[in-house]
């Protein structure tokens, strides 16, 4: 991951030049929706030998176009392009799936928005005050298949999965649970399935996953792994008589349709 450190390895003694050896040509697509940054970004590659603009843009349209004509290395995407960058990029790597997209946001850029971009498969994020050879070096590590974020954007991935730790281990208020609620969080954090906790709390399927509907919004949860990791951290079932899986074998139940066994599981999805 570039950092922006002021040597790297491949640096040529005394020219401050970054430059391989043996330059491969890194074709580039520029876009961004304002004139005077995209000549300005164009004339810093003009210096360079191992950079080419092959293209620019000042619409998204305009970019998908070029995309569709041109096999960019890289492209360079000004968040500001469009309303929605993130479904834009989507687009943008569908029609152009071998290319690296770095992203280039304004110097207060959102924090979940750039985590949100690096899910997306953005392989780097610099804000708009980028000096110019820090965005040379960039381009060039991108293009070598390395990822590079400045100290801001790595600043705000690391607070962006504390705070994601820190709600599922913070102390908060226990939840107001009934009865039969905490007996079937009980059964679930035993890897019964929904058929299982039907069966021991007296309903039907349907009535289990409603059940569980309601108790993930009221814990603040998505799915069955963060339940449990919810009932763990706030101690939810202690006194709570949990139901015991002695008498079951794996083959004493049929599985499920799609042949997927529900005490697999506590996976990250929606499914209750």
């Amino acid at each position: 991951m570039g950092n922006g450190l002021p040597k790297l390895p491949n640096q040529a003694e005394g020219d401050g030049s970054t430059k391989p050896a043996s330059a491969t040509l890194v074709k580039v697509i520029l876009a961004d929706s304002q004139a005077i940054y995209r000549v300005g970004i164009r004339k810093i590659f003009a210096l360079e030998d191992d950079i080419r603009v092959l293209a620019q843009a000042e619409t998204l349209g305009q970019l998908l176009a070029a995309t569709a004509k041109f096999e960019p290395d890289v492209v360079l995407f000004e968040s500001s392009l469009c309303p929605n960058p993130v479904g834009a990029l989507g687009e943008v790597m569908r029609r152009s799936p071998n290319a690296k997209v770095i992203v280039i946001g304004p110097e207060t850029q959102d924090q979940e928005e750039t985590v949100e971009f690096l899910r997306r498969g953005v392989r780097g994020i610099i804000s708009r005050c980028v000096s110019p050879d820090l965005l040379v070096k960039c381009v060039r590590k991108v293009a070598e298949g390395e990822t590079w974020l400045d100290n801001q954007g790595v600043n705000k991935v690391i607070e962006a999965y504390r705070n994601q730790a820190s709600q599922l281990t913070s102390p908060k208020p226990k939840a107001r649970l009934t009865d039969k609620e905490l007996l079937i969080v009980a059964c679930v954090t035993q890897g019964m399935k929904n058929k299982e906790i039907a069966t021991e709390v007296g309903t039907t399927e349907q009535v289990v996953k409603n059940y569980l509907r309601k108790v993930y919004d009221k814990l603040g949860v998505s799915d069955r792994l963060e339940l449990a990791l919810y009932c763990i951290h706030h101690r939810l079932l202690q006194g709570i008589r949990v139901p015991s899986l002695e008498g079951a074998t794996p083959d004493s139940a049929p599985k499920p349709a799609n042949g997927l066994d529900e005490r697999e599981p506590l996976v990250t999805s929606h499914k209750v």
